[in-house]
């Protein structure tokens, strides 16, 4: 029995630990892994450990030998899942890791968009302050959040726990699922999805990449947006029309994004949302905390000890369900 890791270093930059992984099969471990490696890398697998390396069909019809497929991330849209289920290999995934994690930064980055302390505090360390006729200044409008509204689209855990959040600011919360939960909680205001784009002054996106929501802000539903609104995306890149969004952006019908995600992963130096005026943008981190990552290895391996018992865990392709 043998594991391979195909790219270890994002979960694991060295500040956890494979050994509860180790002690149960024997593990090769590779930082990063191309295309082109994956297979002579996983020949003589039985299991293989991706976080975001595609395993393609062709992939897996060169790899006799794989049993199993864990992904290191909730979503798994980089596994051919039908493929690895007409060859009868389960694919487990490790739900609800990153919750708070995801939350609590969609929080930091609608702070930074109203308040704008990453921008002033790097102004005060070129220093302004230190020039300032003043005993304050401001580089930005500064925005308070209690009394505004913030629109969630897409109400699982972390829609959940952002609302939770956004109310303990003060803000009205609006909702659109597309499976309105049984009982919503009391500070939560369920609406169509136009209506809420419409009345947002915040709006954050926390739905699921499939066909129905890729490019689910375009054009027309930007042009549905307060000139004031701002727009938050921790889910998945295309999720938003980029394209659009720039050029709501650049022409003043929008008043800013904050973007962890973006459609391709990592990004041209020459994205043209880079030099986009009010737009934010972070590398992929909100799922990144020591502990959402110490929760999600300990899942992963949890899962691995599951297939080897015969007691598979969170199987995303059917297989032994």
């Amino acid at each position: 029995m043998r594991l391979v890791v195909l790219d270890a270093h994002t979960l694991n930059p060295g500040d956890l630990s494979w050994t509860p992984l180790e002690t149960l099969v024997p593990c090769e471990i590779h930082e990063r892994t191309s295309p082109s490696e994956v297979v002579a890398r996983c020949s003589e697998a039985d299991l293989v450990l991706s976080n975001k390396t595609l395993i393609t069909r062709e992939h897996l019809a060169a790899l006799p030998a794989l049993r199993y497929i864990g992904v290191l991330a909730t979503g798994y849209n980089n596994i051919d899942t039908m493929a690895a289920a007409e060859k009868g290999i389960p694919v487990c995934n490790v739900p609800a890791y990153g919750t708070e994690s995801v939350a609590q930064m969609t929080m930091a980055l609608m702070l930074e968009l109203t308040n704008r302390v990453g921008h002033h505090a790097w102004t005060v360390s070129k220093g302004k302050w230190s020039r300032c006729p003043d005993f304050s200044y401001t580089e930005f409008p500064l925005i308070e959040l209690a009394g505004l509204s913030c629109g969630i689209i897409g109400f699982g855990r972390i829609g959940q726990a952002v609302a939770r959040l956004a109310s303990a600011f003060g803000m009205n919360v609006l909702v659109s699922t597309p499976r309105a939960p049984n009982l919503a909680p009391p500070y939560v205001t369920l609406v169509s999805l136009d209506d809420l784009l419409g009345r947002s002054d915040v709006v954050s996106l926390h739905c699921p990449l499939t066909e129905q929501t890729r490019a689910l802000i375009n054009r027309d539903r930007l042009a549905l947006m307060k000139p004031s609104a701002l727009l938050i995306n921790t889910s998945r890149g295309p999720l938003i029309d980029e394209a659009a969004l720039g050029e709501a952006l650049q022409s003043n019908r929008l008043g800013g994004a904050a973007l962890d995600v973006l459609s391709v992963e990592p990004p041209s130096d020459a994205h043209p949302l880079f030099q986009t005026r009010n737009c934010l943008i972070t590398p992929h981190i909100a799922w990144a905390t020591k502990a959402a990552r110490a929760r999600l290895l300990n899942t992963a391996i949890g899962n691995v000890t599951g297939f080897l018992s015969g007691k598979l865990r969170n199987v995303v392709n059917g297989i032994g369900s």
